[in-house]
């Protein structure tokens, strides 16, 4: 029979209790490695909003943050809040930062199994085998990710409402929530003007500066990276916000719950000194506060028509 030494057997102990407390002074976040300027991987770290609000709520909970990196796809079959939830449920972080806190994206989702997003470390039987989906629990929210109105040099048209788009020469991506919103609106009113190209190609925005073009509807967050990237940029925000936009936040499953307890009173107390508009700045970012409630309803053809 094999003997074990009562030093032995407290030496193993000691290192599971280390174990066990290096994991509860650490808060794991998973983040998205290229949405600017949200989160944006540079080697072994990163930078952006969402980066920074994570690591300001892990101070405020006395932890560590660690980031695991993950990248998400333009594919008509992926699901961003599927790839969040099977990351969450594989246990590869306890939260997902910068996630849009509606209804339907929350609570069990309708498939029991998803495909994890190529994530860092991932080999080749992760990308194909299946997780077994959970319960997701939103945080409070922390910001507000809305839809704008972005002009072309030379034009000074007052924007206050789509109706103030009639008679210019509009430009989207085709099957997005944006085009959607411009080829619904008064029943088919824009629809003559509007130009689509294909989404996922980064086109949009330079084929607005180029001319040709009179004004483009699209997530705020993208213009904010696109000025980022070429400062020089004769584009012009309109300073109009269409009425649907989303509130962002953190989601983890039920089984977190006193940890995302913890977090919405650290997000809580961000909010009460207005720390995030400096981070917001910082990152490059135009900040939006959430509006209540913080969890919205789910979309409806209904609730595109301005």
């Amino acid at each position: 029979m094999m003997r074990v030494s009562v030093a032995a057997v407290a030496a193993l102990i000691l290192a599971g209790a280390a174990t066990t407390a290096r994991a509860q002074d650490t808060l794991r976040v998973c983040l998205d490695e290229n949405v600017p300027p949200y989160s944006v991987r540079h080697g072994q770290g990163g930078s952006g909003f969402d980066v920074a609000v994570a690591d300001a709520v892990a101070q405020r909970l006395g932890r560590t943050l660690a980031v695991e990196w993950f990248e998400s796809k333009v594919e008509t079959d992926s699901s961003s809040t599927l790839a969040a939830n099977a990351l969450l449920s594989d246990g590869r972080c306890q939260l997902v930062a910068g996630y849009p806190l509606i209804k339907d994206a929350l609570g069990k989702p309708a498939a029991e199994t998803a495909r994890l997003p190529d994530y860092d470390g991932a080999t080749p039987a992760d990308r194909r085998r299946r997780v077994a989906l959970g319960t997701l629990v939103p945080s409070r929210a922390y910001h507000r990710a809305p839809l704008t109105v972005v002009l072309a040099p030379g034009v000074a048209k007052p924007i206050t409402g789509l109706a103030d788009l009639e008679g210019l020469k509009l430009v989207t991506e085709a099957s997005t929530l944006e085009d959607t919103i411009l080829m619904t609106y008064r029943d088919g009113a824009l629809v003559d003007h509007i130009t689509h190209l294909v989404p996922g190609r980064g086109e949009l925005l330079p084929r607005l500066e180029r001319g040709g073009f009179d004004a483009a509807l699209l997530p705020l967050h993208r213009f904010d990276a696109y000025r980022a990237r070429h400062p020089e940029t004769a584009l012009k925000a309109s300073g109009y916000y269409h009425r649907i936009g989303f509130n962002m936040g953190f989601v983890g499953l039920w089984t977190e719950a006193p940890l995302i307890q913890q977090v919405d009173a650290a997000i809580g107390d961000l909010l009460a000194h207005g720390a995030f508009p400096a981070l917001a700045e910082k990152a490059g970012m135009t900040y939006v506060p959430p509006r209540p409630p913080d969890v919205g309803d789910s979309l409806s053809l209904s609730a595109l028509r301005e």
